[in-house]
């Protein structure tokens, strides 16, 4: 760079009623210039003095600016002044990491063969609960309590293994509406299930360990187990949920197992009592573990509930999971696991340095939640808007596409499944979908081998009637070509 062009470029006019102060600006000018290349290494720069005057700032700015550049090892100061440092500096006119030049992990590139890019609160997606039932009052009433009490306390890291009071209230709930059977010390919580999926892969699994999970299945636990190097089995579902014989165990004998046993997601299956201890005494034989996703069995609609499976055999090989997600909200970020007493010990030390006990005001005010009653009285709420909408959802699927249409599931939780023809495409049916406003998942995506359904997975928990009612109109004209 000339003289002429340096002085342009150091003496440009600073602007004195901007964004950044006087310092900042004369800061990042000099800071671009040296790493795009206008100033070379070596350069010399001018005095503070004059180019304090020329600028018509303090010299205290300059020298400021000029202190900065020094600590982040832009320029050298001596007794001869101030010149730029030898750096490398990137090539102009090379793009680095193109796009076509990034190598990515065979296990990114399966997790982004099934994404799919729309807005979180669309009608008909599965998995979200009605946000706008939730009831704020009391859980901001709940956190103005844990705030107004022990504020301070709860800034700072606590218990990796979570709240020791929100252990306990999970303990007590978990005993009186899944029958799970565990004392507070059992209990990790979590960010979200997903985080204690990832954790069962990591501590339980080594790279190559088979991992079943369910044909068809959610995908985060598919998710899970890819990270984590495992050999993915998959075990087809029937009307009674997973359905694995003896030549399964003998053939491909698992070190986990991943199933969702009192709501199959997405059929909709209840795993019978029989499947159920047939399973757990195999898992007990082959020293198998079962990663047990109750993730929204709170939601039954006839009889009683169904308690868990992690209760029906002492001791358990059944890690228990849930989640917040669904039965308050989801940005809660809230997960627990369940893990059998046998694990604790092994476990403990690895937990501590995996988890750091974050959230805490957050588990606090869900403690107060459970014991206060209110979380008991909005799902007896929620069950009621979620029967009343899957009906409506039922209704209008029956009346627009005919009596005899295929629906799966509805004794449980907030999704149907429409079964479509075999020449149907699920997966472009639901991209016209998304186009039009409505989320519903393809019921193909859930699948890992090649003999695949086709189908729409509907959810309902964040969908009005009204939307309910449109989005299955705008289902039956595109299905007849529209």
């Amino acid at each position: 760079m000339s003289d002429v062009e340096l002085h342009r470029l150091l003496l440009a006019p600073l602007e004195t009623h901007g964004a950044q102060t006087l310092q900042q600006q004369l800061f990042q000018r000099i800071k671009q210039a040296i790493l795009t290349g206008k100033l070379a290494p070596g350069t010399r720069l001018a005095a503070t003095r004059q180019l304090a005057l020329d600028l018509n700032v303090s010299r205290n700015t300059v020298m400021a600016v000029w202190s900065q550049l020094q600590a982040e090892g832009f320029i050298i100061s001596d007794r001869q002044g101030s010149r730029i440092g030898n750096m490398a500096l990137q090539a102009a006119d090379k793009e680095p990491y193109a796009s076509s030049e990034i190598t990515l992990s065979p296990r990114i590139a399966e997790l982004r063969s099934s994404h799919r890019t729309f807005s979180q609160e669309m009608a008909l997606r599965p998995g979200v609960p009605s946000l706008a039932h939730f009831p704020l009052a009391q859980w901001r009433r709940a956190l103005n309590r844990v705030m107004l009490h022990q504020p301070q306390q709860l800034l700072g890291y606590g218990d990796p293994l979570g709240e020791r009071t929100l252990r306990e209230a999970l303990a007590q709930h978990l005993a009186l509406a899944r029958g799970v059977r565990c004392t507070p010390e059992q209990i990790v919580i979590t960010e979200g299930a997903q985080q204690a999926l990832t954790l069962c892969v990591a501590l339980l699994s080594s790279p190559g360990d088979i991992g079943w999970i369910e044909e068809p299945g959610y995908r985060g636990a598919k998710a899970a187990m890819r990270l984590g190097d495992m050999q993915i089995e998959p075990v087809n579902v029937d009307s009674q949920g997973l359905a694995a014989n003896p030549q399964d165990w003998q053939q491909r004998r698992p070190r986990l197992i991943y199933t969702t046993p009192t709501h199959q997601y997405p059929t909709g299956a209840i795993m019978s009592a029989p499947r159920r201890l047939a399973l757990l005494a195999a898992a007990r034989e082959n020293q198998t573990w079962i990663i047990e996703d109750d993730y929204d069995s709170d939601f039954r609609y006839s009889g009683e509930p169904i308690a868990a499976m992690q209760g029906m055999m002492q001791p358990t090989p059944v890690i228990y999971v849930g989640s917040f997600s669904k039965t308050l909200f989801p940005a809660l970020r809230l997960g627990f696991m369940v893990l059998p007493p046998q694990l604790l010990a092994p476990l403990r030390p690895a937990l501590h340095e995996l988890l750091r006990g974050g959230n805490r005001p957050e588990q606090q005010a869900l403690a107060l939640f459970l014991r206060s009653g209110d979380f008991s009285r909005h799902l007896s709420k929620m069950r009621r808007l979620y029967r009343q909408r899957q009906a409506t959802l039922r209704q209008a699927l029956q009346q627009t596409l005919g009596a005899k249409v295929a629906i799966q599931g509805g004794e449980c939780g907030m999704h149907l499944v429409l079964s479509l023809p075999d020449d149907q495409n699920d997966m472009a049916l639901v991209d016209r979908l998304i186009h039009s406003g409505y989320a519903p998942g393809a019921l193909s995506g859930f699948y890992l081998g090649e003999n695949k359904q086709q189908g729409l997975v509907l959810g309902y928990g964040n969908t009005s009637t009204s939307q309910i009612t449109a989005g299955v109109a705008q289902l039956a004209r595109l299905l007849r070509g529209g």
